[in-house]
């Protein structure tokens, strides 16, 4: 489980800058830079849209991380063992404006 800051502020399961979704997908398999990843789990907030966030009550801190980007030296066996990690995207409407600024080449 990695500490996770997330400035997807138009995510729905973003809540001051946590996840609240529980887990997430970083996608980016071919990627050899931080811009050619993504939160394959964001999902933008609209307005009026119910509520719901997940089935997590409260956002945390600590999240579990699957990912796509082999290339990345945290990646594992698709699994991120980063200590910590920032998804950047402040502003994004699709996951594809958003990245892992952690990602870093092997």
């Amino acid at each position: 489980m990695a500490d996770l800051k997330c400035s997807a502020e138009n995510c729905i399961y973003n809540e001051a800058c946590l996840c609240a979704k529980g887990d997430i997908m970083v996608g980016g398999r071919r990627a050899c830079d931080c811009g050619e990843t993504c939160c394959e789990s964001f999902q933008q907030k609209r307005e009026g849209a119910d509520s719901f966030k997940s089935s997590v009550t409260h956002p945390s801190p600590t999240i579990s991380i699957d990912c796509e980007a082999v290339k990345c030296i945290y990646n594992s066996n698709y699994k991120c063992h980063a200590d910590h990690v920032d998804i950047s995207g402040n502003q994004a409407s699709s996951s594809r404006q958003t990245c892992c600024a952690t990602f870093s080449e092997r």
